[in-house]
């Protein structure tokens, strides 16, 4: 297990990222309904490094990208990706002119926003709300758009589930109600979206209607339901840099939250919540150490977090995994976000930018 002082993998923290696995939870989702790919790349690709994420998807031929902001649109257009690119998130008319130089395609909700975006010719998709009560024109109030949807038709409309993951029958009431506002506009929108993750796995309804499907964190490994498998994508993983014995009675880290009750073998890894690594994990979290499970000590520092090393084969530069698998038992992330009391993505957005992002063909 000793290892050279010249590492051929980052000598701190860092994430492995599987662009097979990445691929094939996208033609899964694609072979499952038949549909083209809008993969949701927002928020650095829910973490996981959208130049990596695009980058190992344009082999797909997606029909197009997601994003959530201005910023995040002009980056995939630096990064070379010629596409459309649909910014989902509502944005400030101050923001019409730098979102129409970059060819970015706006999500619009209300008369004022289509007369201001439209007479310059650059494609909108309408955005109609049907019952998230987040963004768009209301279902019900579509009516207060029709003049000026007619005068100037949207290249796309869509409309967003807020609980397609479960079935209650809303995602299906929500797509009776979008296909409804449609009728009522009175004119031809040639193509139409809806379904995220969920609703792509589960097959809400709408069939050869939609147009697209818009996966996001099923892509990134999480969300495996309705017979569909999303096969992981992230490992966190880090370096092992100190390791001590301490005593029964000996605490570890700040608070002295955690009193040993045997002789210990502690071991501390180069990472912790500043890199995403959440301190809500705190004395309950474990990691896989050249094979096996070990236990989290103590309060998750900014910069390193300790494991019990007692019982497992370990040294100075060994690897842990905090997240995914290598060699034994796999730290899933939806199991990993349950113990730190928070969502999946939760815990992928929030892993931090000084992570080198390592994306591996497996």
């Amino acid at each position: 297990m000793e290892e050279s002082l010249i590492y051929p993998l980052p000598n701190r923290a860092w994430l492995d990222l599987s662009a097979t696995a990445l691929r094939r939870n996208a033609t899964e989702l694609q072979r499952r309904t038949g549909l083209p790919l809008i993969p949701m790349v927002k928020a650095n690709a829910y973490g996981v490094g959208s130049a990596g994420v695009v980058s190992a998807l344009e082999s797909l031929d997606p029909l197009a990208y997601g994003v959530a902001s201005v910023d995040e649109g002009e980056s995939l257009r630096e990064m070379g990706i010629a596409r459309t690119i649909i910014i989902f998130t509502p944005i400030l008319q101050a923001d019409y002119e730098r979102a129409q130089a970059a060819d970015l395609t706006a999500a619009l909700g209300d008369a004022a926003g289509i007369r201001s975006w439209a007479p310059t010719g650059k494609p909108y998709h309408l955005a109609i709300d049907t019952g998230m009560n987040r963004a768009g024109v209301s279902w019900r109030d579509v009516a207060t758009v029709r003049d000026v949807v007619r005068e100037w038709p949207p290249a796309g409309a869509f409309t967003h589930f807020h609980s397609a993951e479960i079935e209650d029958g809303s995602a299906e009431e929500q797509v009776n109600r979008f296909f409804s506002a449609i009728g009522q506009l009175g004119v031809e929108i040639p193509f139409l979206h809806a379904d995220n993750s969920a609703a792509a796995a589960r097959g809400v309804g709408g069939g050869e209607r939609w147009g697209a499907i818009r996966p996001g964190v099923f892509l990134y490994g999480v969300g495996s339901r309705f017979g569909v498998r999303a096969e992981p994508v992230v490992s966190l993983r880090a370096r092992v840099v100190d390791i001590r014995w301490i005593e029964a009675g000996d605490t570890v880290s700040y608070g002295a939250t955690y009193r040993a009750t045997r002789r210990e073998r502690i071991a501390t890894a180069a990472v912790g919540y500043g890199d995403g690594y959440p301190r809500a994990l705190s004395d309950r979290s474990a990691a896989v150490l050249n094979g096996s499970r070990v236990p989290q000590r103590g309060l998750v520092t900014m910069d390193m977090t300790m494991f019990d090393v007692t019982d497992a084969p370990c040294a100075v530069g060994d690897v842990v995994t905090l997240i995914g698998a290598e060699g034994g038992p796999e730290l899933l992330v939806e199991g990993v976000a349950a113990l730190a009391g928070m969502s999946p993505y939760e815990l992928l957005t929030g892993l931090a930018p000084r992570l080198e992002r390592r994306f591996n063909e497996d």
